[in-house]
């Protein structure tokens, strides 16, 4: 199940880009972001409130909490960066750099979460940054 939803993440982020990079003509990035980040909030509640989870939060841990702003800052942090540049370069260009994200995640994966590389995983990272490379170059 947890592969559906993962697919279906990937499947949302590329309509996402497409759409954005569509939505963000003639409009400040900053004010792009901050209606998207307004509508996600909406159907983050949205789901909250659909699910009855919301009397999960005086559960939530105080390190918990610190965590997932943290969280929640660095997600604010890349949406403004990623937006900027989608309205300065084509998303040809934006997108492949965008997913280096993956590579980066794996390697604080290992540093901070210390979770084992695979050969597999090494190849496939080294894969995607010569892919990045040879799409933006």
């Amino acid at each position: 199940m947890w592969f559906l939803f993962a697919l279906g993440s990937s499947i949302f982020a590329a309509l996402t880009s497409i759409l954005a990079k569509i939505g963000i003509d003639g409009v400040n990035s900053t004010l792009a972001t901050a209606i998207r980040t307004f509508v996600v909030l909406i159907m983050s509640w949205g789901m909250v409130f659909l699910t009855n989870t919301q009397n999960g939060i005086a559960e939530i841990s105080r390190r918990s909490w610190i965590f997932l702003i943290l969280s929640g800052i660095a997600t604010g942090a890349s949406w403004l960066c990623y937006y900027k540049a989608l309205q300065m370069e084509a998303a040809s260009k934006v997108i492949p750099i965008d997913k280096l994200s993956v590579v980066i995640t794996m390697i604080l994966a290992a540093v901070i979460l210390h979770e084992q590389f695979t050969p597999k995983s090494i190849f496939g990272c080294i894969l995607i940054g010569i892919g990045t490379l040879l799409m933006v170059l």
